[in-house]
């Protein structure tokens, strides 16, 4: 989903650049049926996670079974949670089942990811 698309009621809304750096940005961690975890960013988790599980959300997640959200933290702005999101998708798997073990607040899991 494109950073300045919000979803309503399964339809596409354009969001002005003001809105979608003002919204409260969110990075996740969901887990697939088969043990993969998907990490993404978004303005609303339960709107997010609704999409990913009905199927139109990520291309990744089609067809993964059960969808459980293991890991949420709300970020500073929009930016941010693109450079976060960025920064998590390189970690390994082992590193981000740390992640969810540890649940780190947004300050520990930047501290974290700038080491």
């Amino acid at each position: 989903m494109r950073a300045d698309l919000a979803t309503e009621n399964g339809t596409d809304v354009k969001q002005s650049d003001s809105q979608t750096e003002n919204s409260d940005w969110h990075l996740y961690i969901l887990r697939t049926a088969d043990n993969r975890l998907y990490t993404g960013i978004t303005t609303s988790i339960k709107r997010r996670f609704k999409q990913h599980q009905s199927g139109n959300g990520a291309k990744a997640l089609r067809n993964a079974g059960e969808l459980t959200l293991v890991y949420q933290v709300k970020t500073a702005g929009h930016s941010d949670a693109l450079k976060l999101e960025y920064r998590v998708k390189q970690l390994t798997k082992a590193k981000k089942e740390k992640l969810v073990k540890d649940q780190p607040s947004i300050e520990q899991l930047t501290a974290l990811l700038n080491h």
